[in-house]
């Protein structure tokens, strides 16, 4: 059986298979979540696997080996810039998720680890963004509810924490 679990804990500091970067369309190393990432992973063995992927659009997500991380793999996912949402953000930012799943379970994967993607500065609203994370988290895992797979959100912040179990419907016990 599926589950879904929001920690306060880095991303990097999760045992799970896989996590994800919020990375940018070049794959290049950038600031925040894909910062700390390619710092842990190695930063020039990243850049050489994610060189040579390319690129990858918006809402969409590829795959590369984890490198020096806990995880295995990192799967790679492009999330919307927010403009107010009139911009399709909430639809591409649904695909983030989709497809992150779909790569980590193409690739075996019984756990992954996500960060709030477009969070950050991307500038999507918190609460919206948690909206949409939750919502196409639990409809991946209903579709493909014959492959058990566990999905762990990484926050830093006790008050995005907070928000986002609301929104999940979690125990507000045992943080």
């Amino acid at each position: 059986m599926s589950t879904l679990d929001i920690r306060q804990i880095g991303i990097t500091d999760l045992d799970t298979d896989c996590i994800v970067n919020a990375a940018n369309s070049r794959l290049a190393e950038g600031s925040g979540v894909c910062g700390a990432i390619f710092a842990q992973a190695g930063r020039k063995k990243l850049a050489e696997a994610c060189g040579a992927i390319g690129g990858c659009p918006t809402g969409g997500a590829v795959i590369t080996p984890g490198f020096d991380l806990k995880a295995k793999y990192i799967v790679h996912t492009v999330g919307p810039v927010w403009h107010g949402g009139k911009d399709n953000e909430p639809e591409a930012l649904y695909s983030c998720y989709q497809e992150s799943l779909d790569r980590a379970a193409e690739n075996g994967c019984k756990s992954i680890g996500f960060p709030l993607i477009s969070a950050g500065i991307f500038g999507y609203p918190k609460n919206k963004a948690w909206e949409v994370a939750i919502k196409s988290c639990n409809d991946w895992m209903r579709k493909h509810a014959d492959y058990d797979i566990d999905i762990v959100f990484a926050v830093l912040d006790k008050n995005i924490l907070e928000m986002g179990k609301a929104v999940a419907g979690l125990k507000a016990t045992g943080w």
